[in-house]
């Protein structure tokens, strides 16, 4: 039997790709929406819209750029058994 941590992590491939698009032609503006995406933070949206609409406070991009880079929250554990077990 094994137990294993399943995260809030999701998998944005995509949006990834259109992030750091945006964050090379922002200079870096929209850094912290690339690395929520990258990295699967599952409120990628909200880290985004903090960046876009109050980055320019440069206190708005560090409290997006450290939620950006904070831990996965916990969702839940699995119970795993080992079929024939």
């Amino acid at each position: 039997m094994y137990l294993e941590f399943v995260t809030d992590k999701q998998d944005y491939a995509r949006l990834a790709l259109v992030s750091w698009g945006a964050t090379f032609m922002t200079c870096g503006y929209l850094l912290p929406w690339a690395i929520a995406t990258t990295r699967g933070k599952s409120n990628a949206e909200v880290i985004g819209a903090i960046n876009f609409f109050a980055g320019w406070t440069v206190i708005g991009w560090f409290v997006a750029l450290g939620m950006a880079v904070g831990s996965h929250r916990v969702a839940g554990v699995r119970v795993w058994s080992p079929p024939g077990t």
